[in-house]
């Protein structure tokens, strides 16, 4: 990916808006998640847990030296796809655009408003971990 993490968040948001009500989105949300690469067990590790989430959420870094690509997967299925569009966002982008970028496309699309409580604040937490993991290399 060779645009900026605020191009992605807009496609991500022009996306978003041609999907129907909340239901067609959350089903979008469940075929993002099926469509995201698999993260092998030996990742599925105590370290690349995300803490705050209901549903189990890992994330693992690989830190190029100019772009930090990151892999994460979920035992829950919106779960995932949310983990989708996070690793959309921010993978393949550098450290320093990843740290001070903040996720405005969460709101952009309206998952502030419709997420249940326990999946927002684990969204939440996903995003404070990119960009910490974003900051300590930046």
């Amino acid at each position: 990916m060779t645009n900026t993490v605020e191009q992605r968040q807009r496609d991500i948001a022009d996306e978003f808006s041609m999907v129907g009500d909340w239901m067609e989105r959350y089903q979008y949300l469940v075929q993002l998640g099926r469509m995201l690469e698999s993260l092998p067990d030996a990742d599925k590790t105590d370290a690349n847990l995300i803490r705050g989430c209901q549903s189990q959420v890992w994330l693992a870094v690989d830190d190029s030296g100019d772009t930090l690509r990151f892999r994460g997967g979920s035992d829950a299925a919106i779960v995932q796809g949310l983990v989708a569009l996070a690793l959309r966002v921010y993978s393949d982008a550098p450290a320093a655009e990843i740290a001070t970028t903040e996720p405005q496309f969460i709101h952009d699309i309206g998952l502030s408003q419709h997420l249940s409580p326990t999946r927002s604040n684990g969204l939440h937490s996903l995003m404070q971990r990119i960009r910490a993991e974003a900051a300590a290399r930046a």
